[in-house]
């Protein structure tokens, strides 16, 4: 397993390097920093900008191979993925907005896994009555509900909230308050900013888990163990949770460990709504102010959270079915 693992890391390793040097080469020939200085007043003249974007290694006036190989080699050597074209260091960005995503990501993520399976269990044990179609239409609709739609929805409830109770117990906007310190004050401060985009991406989360989960347990409920495990007295319920399940998670701990990255990169209506300034918002701000730097530096993290998904669901298949064997 372990030689497995460390082959299946090293195929991926190669392919974040090779992933991101396309994405260098590309976004350079899509993206222009020059836009940037044009709208200055006073105007700047184009030997002035490219002095300027020349000390951040973004100048077209040379040649691109050597702006690529200078750039590798403040990564291989000094892990300095760049500048932006007015100065921001891209370091900096990657590793604050990375920790504001993941307090959104874990929570939420932990969250919808567990309610849509608790859910589809509960379920799929009493199929086709009136629980089963309940839960079936709340996940149907939620899982069409619009991320805007979710999220305002939820902002508008803790307005609501806060109004009748007379006192801000839940935050709408920033990740903490400025004004606070200490360790446990600072720790529930962020704790009431997390509620609230929590549950807007856990709402529109799990419908995805409980409908793929109840479909693939009812496709195991038939199997000669579930129906072993029946006949020796467990109730329905306790076969499927107990016999059934193991088997079925196999294809949504899959899913959950490949939508890691969409979350990390993908939470832009949720950031922006509640005003968090994570990786989601960062790589929008990177197109719009053609942040070649910055952009690269985001693929590069998507993709490392793609091999870690990866990896992280052929531990689950081993895990979850002994019956796999790795070599």
């Amino acid at each position: 397993m372990l030689g497995y693992l460390l082959r299946r890391s090293l195929g991926w390793l190669l392919m974040i390097v090779v992933a991101t040097n396309l994405t260098y080469f590309l976004a350079n020939f899509f993206l222009d920093p020059r836009a940037n200085y044009l709208q200055l007043r006073p105007p700047r003249t184009p030997g002035q900008i490219s002095r300027s974007l020349a000390e951040y290694n973004l100048s077209r006036d040379t040649p691109l191979l050597d702006r690529w190989w200078h750039w590798i080699s403040g990564i291989v050597v000094h892990w300095n993925w760049g500048y932006s074209p007015v100065g921001e260091s891209v370091n900096s960005q990657i590793s604050f907005r990375i920790g504001v995503s993941a307090q959104l990501v874990l929570g939420s993520l932990i969250l919808s896994t567990l309610i849509g399976i608790s859910l589809a269990v509960y379920t799929a044990a009493r199929q086709y009555r009136f629980a089963d179609r309940f839960y079936q239409g709340v996940s149907i609709i939620t899982l069409n509900t619009p991320v805007v739609v979710a999220s305002l929805a939820v902002v508008l409830l803790a307005i609501a909230f806060n109004q009748s109770v007379g006192s801000t117990l839940l935050f709408v906007a920033g990740a903490q308050s400025p004004t606070v310190n200490g360790f446990w004050p600072l720790l529930l401060d962020r704790v009431r900013h997390l509620i609230l985009p929590t549950i807007s991406l856990t709402v529109i989360g799990y419908a995805s888990y409980h409908l793929l989960q109840r479909s693939l347990l009812l496709d195991n409920i038939n199997s000669d163990y579930v129906r072993l495990a029946r006949a020796k007295g467990l109730t329905r319920q306790s076969a499927i949770r107990r016999h059934g399940l193991r088997t079925s998670l196999i294809p949504v701990a899959t899913s959950v460990a490949f939508a890691i990255p969409a979350l990390f990169t993908g939470a832009v209506i949720t950031e922006t709504i509640f005003a968090w300034q994570g990786m989601g918002q960062y790589f929008i701000q990177t197109i719009g102010k053609n942040d070649i730097h910055g952009a690269v530096a985001v693929a590069a993290f998507g993709a490392l959270m793609t091999a870690i998904g990866a990896i992280l669901a052929d531990i689950a298949v081993v895990a979850l079915d002994p019956r796999v064997r790795v070599n």
